[in-house]
């Protein structure tokens, strides 16, 4: 089932539209994918995706989330409760002093019964493997573990899709892979993963890549597809991941493995096939 469908999106920051930050857009995420928009800085990603849940005002086009018309606004709470964002810096969404009443906050807001508010905080702290932080402060945190605790926040009110709007953006390596083994594990239990990234690596694991630059889509299709296209990755001004880089390379200097590799294993099994041959 189509989640997330739009058709001819355009949004302009500008009042007398001189200038679009999206030109022309059209997506579709299918519910239970794991999705990555991939793009330099400026391309529109994040003005795309905060059109998801009516963060901004749909200005051209069409677009339906979860089978709501984003332009109706009376779903707009609806909508924002189903369609959950993290954000780059953690900081920016918490709203108290300790995480187990932080994560409450939203809860609270959206009127869950008072019984079942410390039931759904546990439930969300174990699924980000933050069990035991319930009385720490937010600001004793690692980057990365402040970056789980506001995804937890974003979980415990069940969302349908979960949007990750450069949340590893702030973060060193070591945070970055926590908060990807969190996506990771949050598709296999089958929920709508959409990360927003500039991050190349980041995309290799996903299920569709979303390729983006100035605003409009360039390509939609799988890993392999987006990002060992040599062209296509230099036409948006990204850098291949490193072992596409190696193959271009090796190919150059006329060494030719039998495929072109996207992961690390990929690379060591083809370098082995070409030793064998030898």
């Amino acid at each position: 089932m189509v989640l997330v469908e739009g058709k001819n999106i355009s949004f302009s920051y500008d009042f007398d539209d001189s200038s679009f930050a999206l030109q022309g857009v059209d997506i579709a995420i299918e519910q239970g994918e794991f999705v990555v928009i991939l793009g330099c800085n400026g391309s529109g990603k994040s003005t795309l995706v905060k059109h998801f849940n009516a963060l901004l005002r749909l200005q051209h086009g069409e677009l339906r989330v979860a089978q709501i018309d984003v332009k109706n606004e009376e779903e707009i709470w609806l909508l924002r409760r189903l369609c959950g964002m993290v954000f780059q810096n953690p900081d920016n969404q918490f709203v108290s002093s300790v995480v187990e009443e932080d994560i409450a906050f939203g809860l609270e807001n959206y009127e869950t019964p008072r019984r079942e508010i410390p039931e759904r905080v546990q439930s969300a702290l174990a699924l980000v493997e933050m069990g035991g932080y319930e009385k720490r402060a937010p600001n004793t945190l690692s980057g990365g573990q402040k970056q789980r605790v506001a995804l937890a926040g974003v979980l415990a009110l069940e969302p349908e899709i979960i949007i990750f709007d450069e949340a590893t953006a702030m973060l060193d390596p070591g945070g970055r892979q926590e908060v990807a083994k969190i996506m990771r594990k949050l598709h296999r239990a089958g929920k709508t993963i959409i990360a927003i990234t500039h991050y190349v690596e980041e995309a290799v694991a996903a299920d569709k890549v979303i390729l983006m630059a100035q605003g409009r889509v360039l390509a939609s299709g799988s890993p392999k597809a987006i990002l060992t296209d040599l062209d296509l990755m230099k036409e948006a001004g990204m850098l291949l991941p490193l072992p596409v880089r190696l193959y271009y390379d090796l190919r150059q200097a006329g060494v030719h493995l039998n495929h072109c590799p996207l992961t690390d294993e990929e690379l060591v099994e083809e370098i082995c096939q070409l030793r064998s041959k030898s």
